[in-house]
């Protein structure tokens, strides 16, 4: 079977989510291509139409599989007789009215045969009972538990402090890290240390997870956190705020604490998971993903299943 994946290329290419997506497909024996969209809002993605069209053409896939709505929206447009797959992404979600019925028009127009949302939050957003929950999933052969201490030089940790690790560009608003930061100051602890680090290579991302006592999220909004759930994986204790599908992903699991958005209740949650972290240095969020079948392996044999649905 052949996939083309077409994907939003504008940030240093196309983002290590998507392409480990795709990695995990090529290991299930599917022949993959890459499809980079260069350009911003609707009109960069729609300037990208001809030559999208020219390269669907030249690797003729049994199906397309667009990442982010507006990638689908590229896709449709081309007019190739392919079957569309439209994985949203999360802020494609909370799209204004007009935006929604765009949407809505391609889906009833039969452009697009099968829509993925990554989290029942999301699939209630668009208000589409048919679309299909699957989350990213997380290559457990790159996150896995190593000695962080070892680790936490290489990033400019202190060795004596514990280390809250904010992984995300400040100044995207999803992120809310305003939030982060009045928590922090809450917590009014010389022992503990706030790191803000982001645009790092994906190779490093493992590591760093590590190296880390506490992953800290307090965005406004996500739809399947992935840094959550390659902290899991990592058997890293979290904080994050009540998005996506964060309370099934922690389930009861000790050493995963969800905040409101008030100040105050991170603070608390911070010292709670800063204990837990010196008591027991380790969760156990690596055995939850497994029994979530969250590893990317899994995720690849539920898409490849969409593919055989819409070609049958």
């Amino acid at each position: 079977m052949k996939v083309l994946f077409v994907a939003s290329a504008n940030r240093n290419g196309i983002t290590s989510i998507v392409k480990s997506q795709g990695e995990s497909l090529i290991r299930k024996n599917i022949i993959l291509d890459f499809y980079g969209i260069k350009g911003k809002g609707i009109r960069g993605y729609l300037s990208n139409v001809p030559l999208l069209k020219k390269h669907i053409i030249a690797f003729n896939p049994d199906i397309i599989h667009a990442h982010y709505s507006l990638s689908g929206i590229a896709a449709g447009l081309t007019g190739v007789n392919k079957p569309i797959v439209v994985s949203f992404m999360g802020s494609d979600t909370r799209s204004g009215y007009l935006q929604k019925k765009i949407l809505h028009l391609f889906i009833r127009k039969n452009k697009w045969q099968k829509v993925i949302v990554k989290s029942r939050a999301m699939r209630n957003e668009i208000e589409y009972n048919e679309a299909r929950v699957i989350p990213n999933g997380v290559n457990l052969s790159c996150f896995k538990p190593v000695d962080g201490q070892k680790l936490k030089k290489k990033f400019n940790f202190s060795e004596e402090k514990r280390t809250i690790l904010f992984l995300a560009n400040p100044e995207r608003l999803e992120k809310n890290f305003h939030l982060a930061e009045e928590a922090y100051k809450l917590v009014n602890n010389d022992t503990i240390e706030l790191q803000v680090k982001y645009n790092l290579p994906s190779e490093l991302i493992p590591e760093i997870l590590n190296a880390a006592d506490l992953i800290l999220l307090t965005s406004k909004w996500e739809g399947s956190p992935n840094v959550v759930k390659e902290a899991m994986a990592c058997n890293c204790p979290v904080v994050t705020t009540n998005v996506g599908d964060v309370e099934w992903l922690f389930g009861n699991e000790p050493g995963y604490y969800i905040s409101s958005f008030d100040p105050k209740d991170v603070a608390e949650k911070i010292n709670m998971a800063i204990k837990f972290s010196k008591e027991y240095r380790k969760t156990r969020g690596r055995e939850r993903l497994l029994a979530l079948e969250l590893n990317s392996e899994a995720i690849a044999k539920r898409i490849i299943e969409i593919y055989h649905e819409i070609l049958l």
